[in-house]
């Protein structure tokens, strides 16, 4: 039987929709599940019984506390999950497991994300043409909220980039887990809701896109290439500002992710590239 290791973030301001996610993954059907909740500069408490916590003494940012729970949990396979994303249906997990061991090259899978109530968000799909939702294919990005991978494939290719701490952590992860020779697919079959916020853009959301896609570009692209990329998302970015604030913090955004630190360069192969662009997703988008 196939065993999860599932890792729930969370800072505790969802105590109900925490009380869904951990309710679907308890239910799970024809796997193990083991679970840890990790508090985000929070102490998780009223947990499940068989759910331990996982406290983080501070906000250590998105990717950095999903990588603080990988230790904690046992099993084969990982599923990372947000706090307010839970599983559609008991068998979800016995579906993962099932494709994940059918394809070895299958590195990572990043699950359908649909609405508790009203249209799904367009971040939430990973492919460029949305199409139908329900149609499973690959792709060279992840909506993060529901992840699911091996744990080889984690530790092969080191994890989240904790250092990101917000924004465009999962293009960084998933172009990692492509560069080592993986495939990355959307399972439009498995689904998971969410309760679909608004898309409000906060001048914090500015100020780390931006730093964050110039740090792409600096750690895996070429250097041609990674102008491009940053070029092409200031252009996207420029309409969605609503304030001078906003501009402000997109500015100081791109000025820090030249200036600071960006981790290790890796520069992604040739081959990569290529299967990127076959995939409909060139890395200037």
């Amino acid at each position: 039987m196939a065993r999860f290791g599932a890792i729930v973030l969370t800072q505790g301001r969802r105590p109900a929709d925490l009380r869904r996610v951990l309710q679907s993954l308890l239910c799970q059907q024809g796997v193990e599940v083991d679970i840890v909740v990790v508090g985000n500069a929070w102490q998780p408490t009223n947990l499940p019984a068989g759910v331990r916590a996982l406290a983080l003494a501070t906000d250590v940012g998105i990717p950095g506390g999903k990588n603080a729970g990988v230790p904690y949990v046992d099993g084969d396979l990982l599923l990372f999950l947000d706090d307010d994303v839970s599983l559609l249906e008991p068998d979800a997990l016995q579906r993962v497991a099932r494709e994940l061991a059918a394809d070895g090259q299958l590195g990572m899978l990043t699950l359908h994300v649909e609405a508790l109530s009203g249209p799904p968000l367009r971040s939430w799909m990973p492919r460029l043409r949305v199409g139908d939702r329900e149609r499973s294919s690959d792709v060279t990005t992840i909506c993060e909220g529901a992840v699911a991978m091996p744990r080889a494939v984690f530790e092969q290719v080191g994890g989240w980039p904790g250092h990101f701490r917000f924004v465009h952590e999962g293009i960084d992860f998933a172009w990692r887990v492509m560069d080592a020779g993986y495939r990355i697919r959307y399972a439009g079959d498995v689904i998971a809701l969410h309760p679909a916020p608004e898309p409000v853009r906060h001048s914090y959301s500015a100020y780390f896109g931006a730093r964050n896609r110039v740090w792409l570009a600096r750690r895996h692209l070429p250097l041609a290439l990674g102008a491009l990329y940053v070029v092409s998302f200031a252009l996207r970015s420029l309409p969605a500002l609503r304030s001078t604030r906003d501009a402000r913090a997109l500015l100081r955004g791109y000025r820090d992710g030249v200036r600071e630190p960006c981790g290790e360069r890796r520069t992604l192969r040739a081959r990569t590239l290529w299967r990127m662009t076959r995939a409909g997703r060139p890395p200037i988008l």
